[in-house]
């Protein structure tokens, strides 16, 4: 009777355990694979990284004929980070060539924990929005860049966007608060002087 019963618990328990190791095998397997395309997928990028330095952004993104583009990384070598790189660079792309569009689809889709290109991939958002006239969606694009890992080197760059889309939504107020913070936080900065005379106009106009 209690070997019965043990061996009632002892099935699932088994049956649990042995879930629990192919899932974990399954997890290693999966691993091992993404980081062996992860590979292939970055020396395949090679040659459409250099075609985007040199600008010619039609090899860039589609290929020419022998390297693959950076749209054939995307697609052949999905979950890797070449892949995730690469929508980066197609996002970048497509604003100059006013596809505003497919690159903010891109470039949503990048992730990244750096400071710098996390950070450059949503102000390019930004841009795409303010280009279509969505300054609303401009501005908190901006502002996340402009909050993200905050520093002295990009992020005033990032609050000068904000700015001018909120100069541009009619919202001169926050605008000000825009370039206040430019001015209090980053003295230093390329732009404090620029700042300083935007903080002047606005109090002005505004009449503070």
């Amino acid at each position: 009777m209690m070997d019965t019963r043990v061996q009632q618990y002892q099935r699932p328990l088994y049956f649990a355990i042995l879930l629990v190791i192919v899932g974990i095998g399954s997890t290693l397997l999966f691993k091992n694979y993404q980081h062996r395309q992860n590979i292939i997928a970055q020396n395949a990028m090679f040659q459409a990284a250099y075609y985007f330095e040199e600008e010619q952004f039609e090899q860039a993104l589609h290929g020419d004929g022998v390297w693959m583009g950076m749209l054939d990384i995307i697609h052949k070598y999905p979950w890797t980070a070449a892949a995730n790189l690469a929508h980066f660079y197609a996002g970048a792309m497509y604003i100059h060539r006013q596809a505003y569009e497919e690159a903010i689809q891109h470039l949503k889709q990048f992730k990244a924990k750096d400071f710098l290109l996390q950070a450059r991939a949503w102000a390019l958002i930004g841009d795409a929005y303010a280009e279509q006239q969505a300054y609303k969606k401009a501005i908190t694009y901006y502002l996340k860049a402009a909050n993200y890992k905050p520093n002295k080197n990009f992020t005033p760059a990032y609050l000068t966007k904000a700015a001018l889309a909120h100069e541009a939504n009619a919202t001169p107020q926050s605008a000000l608060k825009c370039y206040q913070r430019i001015v209090e936080e980053f003295p230093t900065a390329s732009q404090y002087g620029e700042a300083c005379k935007h903080v002047a106009r606005l109090t002005a106009v505004l009449g503070d």
